[in-house]
């Protein structure tokens, strides 16, 4: 029980990170654009991950290329995820983006024919319903440009989780993290310059310079690191189901950090979603 248990407290750890990092992202947004802070964000984390695995991940570079579908996806689930914010609402966002939870075992059927019994519709299901109670009844505000690329995001993480899923039978942890954040700093930067004529990290106070850098160390590379050793163990399709704590971790630090309060309602999403995922856990794979 304790073993299994390990892959989806990774996960929960990951979203811990990932929901501190969310409030605190909101006052570095305010100084540097989107795209130029992410591809400082991910040349920091490139860097840092280069200097732990460097040697090992050109080893696994040149013998495989199962790293390159699933780096271009994240990559793209989160440029596009980050680009929505300054669309539309982010509680829009939050709900779009975790529809990744049913799109991942859809997508796994299309691709790969991978069943997807009744009991994992009906936990996945109910994990939406919960998203949705938590993210302020839903919070949609019409449904426009950000929603788009936020469902689209959502579409990219499902592909990047599975691929992820069967490159992690071939290379490292490490080493994908690795050219995962390679691969979504270069992302980053062509956007950078494509939509704001370049990286402008000028107006960046020392505290932003804090934020970007927890948000590159802690988010990004042990982000990434900690989802891929996951998925060594369980598969996409139970990741992202968990991953559905991340809004909930994001709830929590919005209050403790921006004293933002979460309703009746939320609470009751979030219960739903923990019911969730400790189903899957604990009645759907023993």
């Amino acid at each position: 029980m304790k073993k299994k248990l390990v892959p989806f407290l990774l996960i929960v750890l990951q979203s811990l990170l990932y929901g501190f990092g969310d409030p605190i992202s909101k006052s570095a947004y305010e100084l540097v654009p989107v795209c130029s802070l992410l591809s400082v964000r991910y040349l920091i984390a490139f860097v840092f991950l280069l200097a732990i695995a460097g040697r090992s991940t050109l080893a696994e570079l040149r013998r495989t290329r199962a790293w390159i579908l699933p780096s271009v996806l994240i990559s793209l689930s989160y440029l596009l995820s980050n680009l929505a914010l300054k669309l539309t609402a982010a509680t829009s966002v939050a709900f779009l983006r975790s529809l990744a939870t049913i799109l991942t075992p859809v997508l796994a059927f299309v691709l790969f024919r991978r069943k997807y019994g009744w009991r994992h519709f009906l936990i996945g299901t109910l994990s939406v319903v919960g998203l949705f109670l938590l993210c302020s009844f839903g919070g949609l505000s019409g449904f426009g440009a950000g929603e788009v690329l936020s469902l689209l995001g959502a579409l990219a993480m499902a592909g990047a989780l599975l691929l992820g899923e069967k490159a992690m039978t071939e290379m490292s942890a490490a080493a994908l993290a690795t050219l995962q954040i390679g691969v979504s700093a270069l992302v980053a930067l062509i956007a950078a310059f494509v939509l704001e004529g370049g990286v402008h990290v000028e107006a960046a106070t020392i505290p932003v310079w804090g934020i970007i850098c927890y948000l590159a160390i802690a988010c990004s590379a042990a982000g990434f690191l900690l989802q891929n050793v996951a998925l060594r163990s369980i598969s996409a399709k139970n990741v992202a189901l968990t991953q559905c704590v991340c809004p909930i971790m994001t709830a929590l630090f919005s209050f403790l950090v921006l004293g933002e309060r979460l309703s009746v309602v939320g609470f009751a999403g979030a219960a739903l979603i923990i019911l969730c995922v400790s189903a899957e856990i604990l009645l759907i794979d023993p």
